[in-house]
């Protein structure tokens, strides 16, 4: 994970660039690519549980990565410009809202994001079947902007 900084729309070390996967391939992630591609997301959530599990590091504010699309293929390059954990409950309004997806309060945030983390598919991924999260579970909310669109 330790990629090349970006250093502009033409440069070859977007490769190298840390990938950046929204959800699964499918319906869901090219909604979320779409919505950074437009500029309606600019924020995202994950489980510290997700990078623990991996053995990944967290990223740091300045980071670039690429974001690919459901057919693996990069579409934008984004650089992080704030990255928290929290515990679920502190997730306030404006992240939520900064998603994109359309969310306008908390608890609709939540419900969505639950039955994600809830899914079949993230339980597998963390090899863990009885997986779930309640108002303590750590999440890594992340900002981002897009600095280069690739398509």
């Amino acid at each position: 994970m330790n990629a090349q900084p970006y250093t502009g729309p033409d440069e070859p070390r977007v490769a190298a660039l840390d990938v950046e996967k929204f959800a699964f391939p499918g319906p869901l992630r090219d909604r979320l690519v779409a919505a950074i591609l437009s500029g309606a997301k600019t924020s995202t959530t994950g489980l510290l549980a997700e990078y623990e599990h991996e053995g990944e590091p967290l990223r740091q504010a300045g980071a670039h990565g690429a974001v690919i699309d459901s057919d693996g293929r990069p579409v934008a390059v984004i650089e992080l410009t704030d990255v928290r954990v929290v515990a679920l409950a502190g997730v306030g309004l404006r992240h939520a809202v900064d998603e994109g997806e359309g969310y306008t309060t908390v608890a609709d945030w939540r419900a969505g994001h639950e039955r994600f983390w809830h899914s079949p598919e993230l339980r597998a991924a963390l090899d863990d079947p009885d997986f779930a999260v309640d108002d303590t579970t750590p999440v890594v909310l992340e900002r981002f902007r897009v600095v280069a669109d690739l398509r």
